[in-house]
């Protein structure tokens, strides 16, 4: 269910997200779904299935993990061999 069905307080959701970053989590960008709603008629279980998707796939993966090798390496981090 979406956040408008089930009328969560801003505060219940700045709590959870305030835990979460607290943990190591970032969470300065968070995808919901009427990121796709709107731009497509669908149901909440189809739009969470969409981020799933378009979140979870190797490209964007990948996209990520070489944005933040090269913005570590701009900021001359060092990094660690394994």
């Amino acid at each position: 269910m979406g956040q408008d069905k089930l009328k969560i307080h801003p505060m219940t959701i700045e709590s959870a997200r305030q835990v979460l970053s607290d943990a190591g989590y970032f969470t300065g960008n968070l995808w919901h779904v009427n990121d796709v709603k709107d731009k497509f008629e669908c149901k909440d279980e189809t739009a969470q299935e969409i981020l799933q998707l378009a979140l979870t796939n190797a490209y964007t993966i990948e996209g990520i993990h070489y944005s933040i090798q090269h913005l570590a390496e701009l900021n001359d981090l060092k990094k660690i061999e394994q």
